[in-house]
């Protein structure tokens, strides 16, 4: 029989629903029962794909070439699940959904309206491909009383009553702010969360509260008595030090107990193993060095935008015992300036993914610094483009090199992709084309050459499986130019069309990846591109 838990959010924004989701995801594994997490947005975006890095952060992508919210990295990262295309649903996915229905004629002729239609599309998106798992944890977006979530809090209530609380169960986080005039934590903004929360007929049985230091038991007793939860069902949710200890913290309070007594099942202390949370915490807290690792970017503005790749850089420090300092650099800083000292004396350096020609020219002169200096490059989606760009300016002298996604070129070195395989099928683009949904999105393979670093790097295996989310390509017909320049494409696609990898041999190390592994790292399973890079900044420090 599968459980869901709703996760609602209140009083403001960010208080780290999807982190309190995944925490509470990785407890219920920890007790060894199955788990999926689900992310229901109430954006009118079909899905993320097309909005900036700024507006919402990074796009996480799925095996199944979904591009989800950054919240389902999250789950993945701390149960290990992998997630699909059905875990994240907005207001636009439904609503297009529902008029697709209408024009069909689905409806017969009857009214559309959005109860019961947009309703119970919401309810089909909860209920999908839950038959395996023991509990779905599902976390709704924004904060209760967005206008836009309205729907979905409407769906989530008739699910309670359809489902009964023997298989439903309200979670509801809230900010308890402290107020230094007055000394104290104030419970009201939360009392009138979740008035707002009952006056949609929900009625939390759980209260997360959010909070910079602990809660008194007087505070904690009037939460219970005004809002109409058991004391116990009060959950402090306090800062800490990492957020892999999270898990730990949220069952010292309690969470997963009270969890399990709603639905009546065991919650014996020694059902729970927490062994995995504590050696990781362990590691981060003690480190036997650290590195400094410059990442050269440009959606710097909101380092949301590169969550899951501070997260697998983290993961690297963590499998290296090491602690990586970030050193977070606009990449447009290199074309207003000389800027190449903010690169002096770090130990490695990493150009992440991105789009459009602003900052394109920051990130070839930080990929020249590094093959010069010898200093560990990691060029990873646009970091690979703009690393061969680089190498074929300057080693291989085609100086006009340059990519189509800037304008018509005499010399494109990376280009518009129009078709490629996916399995069996033959996927086509075409430029002047939907934006939304039309890269190459998903896993594929890539096969890996014989002696390779890459080919170490993944432990000899001879083929891979990777994330991708990119609509230009190293264009191959440059390939044999620059492998005599020095270059060395180490990584392709099966039919050998499309490059994946590339290396420079005469570099201690320097790798450029056309995929994005950085969705793939967990802390518990940190990725081998990330972890060899770590290991090379640790080598580069001793020399440094």
């Amino acid at each position: 029989m599968t459980r869901f838990i709703f996760i609602t959010g209140g009083v403001v924004s960010s208080l780290g629903k999807g982190l309190a989701s995944a925490a509470l995801g990785a407890l219920l594994q920890g007790r060894g029962y199955r788990v999926r997490l689900r992310k229901l947005d109430p954006y009118l975006n079909v899905d993320p794909g097309t909005m900036s890095p700024t507006q919402h952060g990074e796009v996480f992508v799925t095996d199944d070439g979904a591009e989800t919210d950054l919240d389902l990295g999250h789950y993945e990262r701390f149960t290990g699940v992998h997630a699909r295309q059905s875990d994240n649903v907005t207001s636009g996915r439904v609503y297009l959904t529902v008029i697709e229905r209408e024009r069909r004629g689905d409806y017969l002729g009857g009214t559309v309206q959005v109860i019961p239609h947009v309703t119970n599309a919401i309810k089909e998106f909860v209920l999908a491909d839950s038959g395996e798992e023991d509990f779905v944890l599902c976390e709704i977006g924004g904060t209760v009383g967005d206008i836009e979530g309205l729907p979905f809090f409407e769906a989530i209530r008739q699910l309670g009553n359809e489902l009964g609380p023997e298989r439903t169960m309200f979670v509801h986080l809230t900010l308890l702010p402290y107020i230094p005039t007055a000394g104290e934590l104030k419970t009201k903004p939360t009392q009138h969360s979740v008035k707002e929360l009952q006056s949609l007929g929900i009625q939390p049985n759980i209260l997360m509260c959010r909070a910079d230091r602990p809660l008194p038991e007087g505070e904690r007793r009037k939460i219970a008595l005004f809002c109409n939860v058991r004391e116990q069902n009060v959950i402090p949710a306090l800062d800490v030090d990492s957020i892999y200890q999270v898990p730990i913290s949220y069952h010292e309070e309690g969470l997963d107990r009270q969890v399990c007594r709603h639905f009546g099942l065991p919650c014996r202390e020694e059902d729970i193993d927490l062994k995995r949370w504590q050696g990781i915490c362990e590691r981060v807290r003690k480190p036997e060095g650290e590195v400094s690792i410059a990442v050269v970017g440009k959606y710097t503005s909101l380092l949301d935008s590169y969550k899951s790749l501070a997260e697998a850089l983290n993961h690297g420090g963590i499998a290296n015992h090491v602690k990586v300092n970030l050193n977070w650099i606009d990449s447009e800083i290199f074309e207003r300036e000389d800027a190449v000292h903010y690169l002096e004396g770090l130990h490695g350096i990493l150009v992440p993914g991105g789009f459009g020609e602003r900052g394109a020219e920051g990130k070839i002169a930080a990929a020249r610094f590094a093959r010069e200096k010898k200093v560990p490059y990691f060029g990873i989606c646009f970091g690979m483009q703009m690393a061969v760009i680089e190498a074929a300016r300057n080693l291989a002298g085609i100086f006009g090199a340059s990519s189509t996604e800037f304008g018509p070129t005499d010399e494109p070195v990376v280009g518009l992709m129009t078709e490629w395989m996916k399995g069996d099928q033959l996927e086509t683009r075409r430029s002047g084309g939907d934006l939304g949904g039309t890269m190459r999105l998903g896993a594929y393979p890539c096969r890996l050459a014989e002696g390779s670093r890459v080919r170490e790097i993944y432990d000899g295996a001879a083929e891979i499986n990777e994330r991708h989310r990119h609509r230009y390509e190293v264009n191959i017909a440059y390939k044999e130019r620059l492998e005599a320049a020095g270059l060395r494409f180490s990584g392709m696609s099966p039919d050998g069309l499309l490059p994946e990898m590339v290396e420079n041999p005469e570099h201690p190390w320097f790798v450029g990846v056309q995929f994005h592994p950085e969705l793939k790292s967990k802390p518990f399973a940190p990725h081998p591109l990330f972890t060899s890079f770590i290991a090379a900044a640790v080598t580069q420090s001793r020399l440094v």
